[in-house]
């Protein structure tokens, strides 16, 4: 009887202890790369621009980015350009366009390094434009990651369609 007592507590002690597992390691995610913009923020109109853009991810230069500067006129976005960015040196990718009329401008310097996406915006004044007439950008629908990667989702997610109701609900609980 002991034996059996003893084989019913040890065959089980024994199971479980093979059971067990060392936990595997968590993937790695890459971090967001830092895209620091170098363009200038005032031109001469009719001048060969450059357009550039300096990129590190987890304080290293990216030399395999792939960077696209889209650039357009103030209240013209649909009108705009996409112009691939070359590597030039040490995680710097560049471009060149020219402005050939007064006016506000505005670029995105669209990065994507080891599959992470980051898209800082800046203004461009190209020679005297009159800012009386400048339509200003929107800022949420135009510069938020956040807004941009919902748009991605919006065809799973009905908080999209219920705009900014659906959020002020979720504050309130």
């Amino acid at each position: 009887m002991k034996k059996w007592l003893f084989a019913l507590i040890a065959v089980p002690t024994l199971l479980v202890g093979c059971g067990e597992k060392e936990a595997l390691p968590e993937p790695e995610v890459p971090q967001i790369p830092e895209v620091e913009i170098l363009t200038p923020k005032e031109v001469t109109l009719n001048e060969t621009i450059e357009l550039a853009a300096h990129v590190e991810q987890g304080g290293e230069n990216v030399d395999d980015a792939v960077v696209e500067f889209e650039v357009w006129e103030s209240g013209k976005r649909d009108e705009g350009q996409m112009i691939d960015g070359k590597l030039e040196q040490d995680g710097v990718y560049k471009a060149t366009t020219t402005f050939d009329h007064d006016g506000v401008y505005f670029m995105y310097a669209h990065t994507t390094a080891n599959g992470v996406h980051n898209m800082p915006k800046q203004q461009i004044i190209a020679g005297n434009p009159d800012m009386t007439k400048v339509v200003p950008e929107d800022e949420k629908a135009n510069n938020s990651m956040d807004n941009n990667m919902m748009n991605h989702n919006s065809e799973t997610s009905d908080d999209t369609d219920h705009g900014d109701e659906k959020k002020d609900e979720k504050n309130h609980h």
